[in-house]
């Protein structure tokens, strides 16, 4: 971990006197503080997102979050006890943002759309958010995060397939439940794989590994859906998908 191993080798002392000064809770996460706390907080959080981005969860350092805040690693932790509990409260934020995210992505009048459009109306601001999020796909995969994240996320992806089912479902309500959880899987797992290219380019690659990625979602699902329009709208999922 580079210079990780002295200032965190001491970290565990001052971590503890840090928690009670600094009014983080059992969990360590941090509460919400005044307004200069809290904009203190949104910087370490930043370069918290850049250093992860840079080196990947495992590899990074609270000295290096500290050292891309601009900040000295006392300051950091008089706000955070060590760097899981930084990942933690970062992956917290982006899971709220892309609950929101995809929660008005799924609106009824998105779902109405002819197939072509209604795929451009809910893929595009989740590619968005992907991309300029970068930090969300790094703490939302590795063995190394810390478990919290990965079952938050979990339990999200889990919703938002059954949500994607619930969809299909109105499209095809003749078809077996194990064939739209088939179809709907299929759709994640092109999603996923789209997604990866799509965040390893900029620019005009970029743009058009995404029209790609909604070529290939509309080629397989246009033999299946045809010209039909959903037999009802399914129900909106509240925006933290819950």
């Amino acid at each position: 971990m580079g210079d990780a191993g002295t200032t965190e080798g001491k970290g565990a002392t001052k971590a503890a006197r840090a928690a009670g000064s600094a009014g983080t809770t059992a969990s360590g996460r941090p509460r919400r503080r005044q307004a200069r706390g809290e904009a203190r907080i949104a910087q370490l959080l930043k370069a918290a997102a850049s250093v992860f981005c840079a080196t990947g969860y495992t590899a990074a350092s609270t000295n290096a979050i500290a050292r891309e805040a601009g900040v000295s690693p006392g300051t950091l932790y008089q706000f955070f006890p060590n760097k899981e509990a930084i990942a933690v409260e970062l992956g917290d934020q982006l899971l709220r943002r892309w609950r929101e995210t995809y929660g008005a992505a799924f609106l009824p009048d998105n779902l109405a759309l002819p197939l072509d459009r209604m795929l451009d109306a809910t893929l595009d601001p989740l590619i968005t958010f992907n991309c300029e999020n970068p930090a969300f796909t790094v703490l939302m995969h590795g063995s190394e995060i810390p478990g919290v994240i990965i079952r938050e996320h979990d339990t999200l992806h889990t919703t938002m397939l059954s949500r994607v089912e619930a969809i299909l479902g109105g499209y095809l309500p003749d078809t077996p439940p194990a064939e739209i959880t088939r179809i709907a899987t299929m759709i994640f797992i092109l999603f996923k794989a789209g997604l990866d290219v799509i965040m390893a380019h900029e620019g005009e690659e970029r743009e058009a590994y995404i029209k790609e990625l909604k070529t290939v979602l509309l080629r397989y699902l246009e033999p299946l859906v045809g010209d039909r329009a959903p037999s009802a709208a399914p129900a909106t999922a509240p925006p933290n998908g819950r």
